[in-house]
Parts: structure tokens; C-alpha cells; sequence
């Protein structure tokens, strides 16, 4: 369940995407000043001196090529210094060469709640276009609550087990009753397993400490790509620090402008225009599980499967894990990230329809990162603490979720029920929120390349148009395809762009289209 609002590269859901970039440098980087224009006024730009300072100190990371170190900040910027202090885990592969090194390329995959070092270490630092990894060191982190970085905590693994299998489409007031214990239950989980950093896990705080390690790594402009939710980091940035702005590549959009409510709703509808391309495609293959038609029809049938597991779950192979209809939708959800994911969806499909969910379970399990042991990565518990910082709730509760079915079931006959009672897991968090939807303009800042896909899942394509227009220097790619994200993923339009941006800095011409 709790599919709303977590956004990663295709690469975090299935096995490996792309996305990347750093920058130039050109002396000693900034230090306190740079952080003192994001700092509470009431905060002696001083006190977060010896955090820009500080010195890294590499070691062995136990992966060929890689190196780790860990970077101290302030668990809470208004008051650095106290002794409250966060560590975030660091990781780079130095720039393989040939060339002259440009600077560090930071990347982050996502989420919020995807490790940036587990990308980097599975994927950006060794799939990465060649020329981008000879010229600069490819970095990543795990912004704070994130796995390395003082991780949010919530639910023991059979606990999590439990939480993704409640019927998210409740039928009546008892159903209602059980999704909503279950919300509350996950929020007290967090509040007792994390109290002391829940509260200081929002994007401001990750951008933040974004702009120390800028500093720490000796960057005096900060080069960054950011997938996903990645994008919406990465103009946090930009707008704190627009000074600081070297080359920033924002893929896969999101639009900060939006509330919490139009975002799901929004992103609701991308997964309905997925899966629209996903059975038109299928219905070109033989034997499609779904069968043939049009879309309507093709959803007709799906829903009438989902229905069918709400009544009755199909065996996986695990007795307390059957595959009901919370998990089904999570692992349709899963493949529709990826049009190379679409043979593995028809292949599930077949077998959950003759009885066998193991392979749509397996699906479910990509998403929320449960491992075979029965172990769950943080993933959900961080993806949760940071949206609810970040926005306030989508909804007041129950009775708000039920006038919104409308527009939801609207926006995607199929996900739009189960997607709008997922948006009400910030509705009892135990920590009130600290940001809102406003647009992000980043003034004065250095040309900002937003890539958008007009057919992604996760972050319609609506969003990338959004954020490129709200940014002061903000350039528009377009990838007319499938799937979420483009870097990285095929298309030599979009690479050749994207890297000529990284190693030359020219922007592609204004709304090139691939």
C-alpha cells in the first residue's frame, strides 16, 4: 500500500536507470557565507563554520573503485553547534580519466527515501556515460533518515509485512476503520523508533546539507542530477542557494508548486496513461492476460481482477503473504516505472490470473524493497517522514478522501481509488509539517536543464513544463517515450544533450523535443 507520492528512477524499482552530473571548479570552495543565505536569520553564520570546514576522510568502501566517508551536519540548522549533530554517509568513484577533472558529479535517484550510495555504487558510477565518469567523481549520499544517514524507523519487517497487505480500498466503514489504525499504527511506529530526527528531515534539510558537502568536496559550484523526487532537491537547492548553481539536471520533474492533493492526483493520472500505453502494447502480444479491446475494456478487466483478489487472495508460495488486492497494485505500479518491465507484468498477470501471485508479489517487493529474508530497506518509513514535513496532508480524513474519489476515479479508473486513500498517510503524522507547495524560482542562478517524458508514470510530464517555466534559467528537454526519467534509458537524443550540458556546458536549444 503507500504508493502515493514515491518517486525514483526506474533504476531504484527494478534493477538499474540513469541519471547524473557535477561541476566545474574554480579555487577553494565557499564556505559559511554559502550558508548563511539558507540559515535562520536568527543563526551566526559562524556557527555552521566548522561544519564547511570539516575534512572528509576517505576509506575503502568494500565495492571496487568506491570510497566512503561520513559527513556531520546539524540536525537542526537553527541551532548548530549543540552537540545535535547528524552523520551522512558519503560515497565517491574518482574521475577515471582521460581529461581534465571538472569537479564532482553529485546524483541523487530519488524516492525521497532512496540511498543515493546504493545507486551510485549499483548503477551512476559504473553505467554512467564514459566521458561524463572520466571527467568528474561521481558522488552520492543518503540525505538525512535515509539507510546510512541516521535512518527513520518505523515498523519491524512481519510488522511491514502486515502494513502493505491492508485493503486500501475499503468498502465500508469497518475497512475504513482498519486503513486508518494502520496509518496511525506506522505514524506511532516512526514517533517511537525515531523520534529524535523525525522532525529534521525535510528537503530544506537535505539541501542543505547538500551545500556542506559541496563545500567539504572542495566544489565552489555545486553540479548535481537529480531524478525524480531527486528534481525537487535539486531546485531546493537552486533556490537557497542560487549562487551556487553549476550545472544542475533535473529529470523527471516534479512541480513544487503543486499541494499535496494535486500531486497525488496528478501522479494518479500518470500511472492511468501508463498503463493505457502498457495494454496497448500488450494487446500486440500474444496471449496478453488482459486480452484485447480498448483501454476502457483492458481496465474494465484489470479492476475486475482486483476486485476479485479483495475477496478472495491467490497463493504465492508464502502462507502469510498472499497475494491480495494492496499487494497486486503495488506490483502493477512496480513494472508500469519501466516499458522494459512490461514482458515481466504480462508474465505475472497470466500467472496471478491462473492462481499463482508469486511473480506479482515479487513485483510488490521491488517497490518497497523487502529483501527475501523478510527485511525492509527504510525506504517507505524515510519516503513518509519527508513528505510529511515537506507539505502538509493531502487530507483532514476520511470524509475528505470520499468527496475527493471522484476526481481520483477520474483521473484513473483503475489506480484512482486505492491511490486516493493512500494519500491519507500524512494525515496522522506526529510531526506537523514545515514547508508548502510554492513555486521555486532560483534567481540569478546558472542555466537549469528540467527533462521531462511525456508519458511517465510518476511525474507527469505537466510537472517538468511547470518547473521549467517557474525557474529563472530554466530549459526544457523533452523525451517523447515511455516510462520515468529519460537519462540514461536509450535514447541517444537525450544522452548526447544531456552529456554535452555536463562536459561543455551548452543547453540544448529552448523545448528541444526527442
Amino acid at each position: 500500500m503507500d504508493t502515493s507520492r514515491l518517486l525514483r528512477t526506474t533504476g531504484t524499482v527494478m534493477a538499474a536507470a540513469g541519471l547524473l552530473l557535477v561541476g566545474c571548479t574554480s579555487g577553494g570552495a565557499a564556505g559559511p557565507k554559502a550558508a548563511a543565505s539558507s540559515a535562520p536569520a536568527s543563526v551566526d553564520p559562524a556557527a555552521l563554520r566548522p561544519y564547511y570546514e570539516q575534512k572528509l576522510s576517505w576509506r575503502d568502501c568494500g565495492v571496487p573503485g568506491f570510497q566512503c566517508s561520513t559527513m556531520k551536519a546539524p540536525l537542526d540548522y537553527a541551532e548548530p553547534g549543540s552537540g545535535q549533530d547528524v552523520e551522512i554517509a558519503v560515497a565517491r568513484r574518482p574521475a577515471t580519466g582521460p581529461g581534465k577533472r571538472l569537479g564532482s558529479l553529485v546524483v541523487n535517484p530519488g524516492g525521497p527515501g532512496g540511498s543515493g550510495i546504493g545507486y551510485l555504487q549499483a548503477y551512476a558510477g559504473i553505467g554512467y556515460p564514459a566521458p561524463v565518469r572520466a571527467r568528474y567523481d561521481m558522488v552520492s549520499f543518503d540525505p538525512r533518515g535515509v539507510d546510512r544517514s541516521s535512518p527513520v524507523e518505523c515498523l519491524t519487517g512481519p510488522a511491514m509485512d502486515k502494513y502493505t497487505q491492508v485493503d486500501q480500498t475499503p468498502d465500508d466503514a469497518a475497512e475504513r476503520a482498519l486503513l486508518v489504525a494502520a496509518f496511525k499504527e506506522f505514524a506511532a511506529g516512526c514517533q517511537a523508533r525515531s523520534q529524535r530526527v523525525l522532525p529534521h528531515v525535510s528537503t530544506v534539510e537535505a539541501a542543505r546539507d547538500m551545500d556542506l558537502l559541496r563545500a567539504v568536496l572542495g566544489d565552489e559550484k555545486l553540479t548535481y542530477v537529480g531524478a525524480s523526487y531527486g528534481t525537487f532537491l535539486g531546485a531546493t537547492y537552486a533556490d537557497l542557494f542560487p549562487d551556487r548553481v553549476g550545472r544542475l539536471v533535473l529529470d523527471g520533474a516534479m512541480d513544487p508548486s503543486r499541494p499535496a492533493v494535486d500531486l497525488n492526483r496528478d501522479q494518479t493520472a500518470g500511472f492511468e496513461t501508463a498503463f493505457t500505453a502498457f495494454t496497448k502494447d500488450c494487446a500486440k502480444q500474444e496471449g496478453c492476460p488482459l486480452g484485447t479491446g480498448g483501454p476502457e475494456a483492458v481496465a474494465a478487466r484489470l479492476k475486475e481482477f482486483f476486485r476479485k483478489l479483495d475477496a478472495q487472495p491467490v497463493p504465492t508460495g508464502d502462507a502469510a503473504r498472499p497475494l491480495g488486492e494492496a499487494l497486486a497494485t503495488t506490483g502493477v505500479i512496480a513494472a508500469l516505472y519501466d516499458e522494459s518491465a512490461w514482458p515481466q507484468l504480462r508474465e505475472a498477470l497470466t500467472a496471478a490470473m491462473d492462481g499463482d501471485g508469486a511473480s506479482l508479489l515479487s513485483l510488490a517487493d521491488s517497490y518497497y524493497e523487502r529483501s527475501p529474508d523478510g527485511k525492509y530497506a527504510n525506504l517507505m518509513s524515510a519516503n513518509a517522514a519527508v513528505n510529511c514535513l515537506d507539505q502538509p496532508p493531502a487530507f483532514t480524513g476520511p470524509d475528505a478522501v470520499r468527496s475527493a474519489l471522484p476526481s481520483f476515479e477520474k483521473a484513473s479508473p483503475v489506480f484512482g481509488t486505492g491511490l486516493a486513500w493512500a494519500s491519507l498517510n500524512c494525515t496522522y503524522w506526529p510531526v506537523k509539517a514545515t514547508g508548502t507547495a510554492k513555486p521555486l524560482a532560483a534567481k540569478g542562478a546558472a542555466p537549469i536543464l528540467v527533462v521531462g517524458t511525456t508519458r511517465d508514470p510518476a511525474t507527469p510530464y505537466k510537472w517538468a513544463q511547470a518547473l521549467a517555466d517557474q525557474l529563472d534559467s530554466g530549459t526544457l528537454l523533452t523525451y517523447d517515450g515511455d516510462g520515468h526519467t529519460a537519462y540514461g534509458r536509450g535514447s541517444d537524443c537525450i544522452d548526447t544533450s544531456i552529456n554535452r550540458y555536463l562536459l561543455e556546458g551548452k543547453v540544448p536549444p529552448k523545448d528541444k523535443k526527442c
